[in-house]
């Protein structure tokens, strides 16, 4: 059962994700490296948020994809 800090956070989370910038985000990621992001997904759902930030990895390094991270404020 989620508690409502969980429900918050994910809605938060598909606003995000379904806002603009995190539909270029996303895009940007899956042409990189689907694999890397399907791993990111899986383990941040499951709430491993560190192999999450692991399998993205050099991803996060790109000058557009910090960009668009501080733009949805990450």
């Amino acid at each position: 059962m989620q508690n409502h800090s969980d429900e918050i956070n994910l809605k938060r989370a598909l606003e995000l994700a379904n806002s603009p910038t995190g539909q270029r985000l996303l895009s940007i990621l899956q042409q990189s490296d689907s694999a890397a992001l399907q791993k990111a997904v899986t383990s941040a759902a499951a709430g491993d948020y560190e192999s999450a930030k692991l399998a993205l990895g050099s991803l996060a390094a790109s000058p557009e994809v910090r960009q668009l991270l501080q733009q949805l404020g990450g």
